[in-house]
C-alpha cells in the first residue's frame, strides 16, 4: 500500500477580529485511506497574545495514513472559537484545506469564514455574541449545499506540513 506521512504543525492564527482564540481540528479522507499513526482530531491551547495580532499554537501534527488509491485525499478541517474573558467560547470561523500532493515542507494559509445568518439573527449577534452554527459541520469540507450558505470571511489559520510519500511509484503514481 502507498503511505503518506505528514508531520507538522499548527502554527497559530491571524485577521480575526480578537484574539485568545482556540481551534479544534480535525481530518477527514475517503475509503480506500486508513490512518495507521497518529490522532485524526485535536484541539489547540487558547493564547492570550498581550500585544501581537498573531495568536500562536505551535500545536504538534504527525499522521501516518495507508491508501489503495488517491480518491479522497486528506484534508484539514477548523473550526476556531474566541474565548472572553468569562469563559464563553464562541465560534470564529470554519475552514479546511487539502493536505498538499506533493512531498516536501509547506506552508499553508487556511481562510476561514463564518455563516452570517438571516438579517435577525446578525442584530443578534452584534449585540448579543454567539452567532449561527451549521447544524452539521461536515458541510464545511463537502461541497453539498455550501454554495448556499450566507457567509462572511474571517482569519486565517496557518500551517506548516512535512509531507513524505512512500510507495506510490509502486503502484503508479509518480511525484
Amino acid at each position: 500500500m502507498a503511505e503518506v506521512h505528514i508531520i507538522g504543525e499548527l502554527v497559530g492564527a491571524s485577521g480575526f477580529p480578537e484574539n485568545s482564540l482556540f481551534c479544534k481540528w480535525g481530518i477527514h479522507a475517503g475509503g480506500a485511506w486508513k490512518i495507521l499513526a497518529g490522532q485524526k482530531e485535536g484541539q489547540t491551547q487558547v493564547d492570550l497574545p498581550s500585544t501581537e495580532t498573531f495568536c500562536a499554537w505551535g500545536h504538534p501534527v504527525d499522521l501516518h495514513f495507508a491508501t489503495k488509491g488517491l480518491q479522497g485525499w486528506p484534508k484539514f478541517h477548523f473550526q476556531v472559537y474566541h474565548q472572553d474573558e468569562y469563559g464563553r467560547n464562541e465560534l470564529y470561523g470554519y475552514g479546511f484545506c487539502y493536505i498538499p500532493t506533493s512531498p516536501g515542507t509547506h506552508d499553508i494559509e487556511c481562510v476561514t469564514w463564518r455563516p452570517t445568518g438571516v438579517f435577525r439573527e446578525q442584530i443578534s449577534h452584534n449585540f448579543i455574541g454567539g452567532g449561527p452554527q451549521l447544524r452539521n459541520p461536515d458541510l464545511v469540507y463537502t461541497s453539498s449545499d455550501r454554495d448556499l450558505l450566507q457567509t462572511v470571511g474571517m482569519g486565517k489559520i496557518h500551517l506548516q506540513l512535512g509531507v513524505i510519500l512512500r510507495n506510490f511509484d509502486k503502484f503508479g503514481v509518480e511525484c
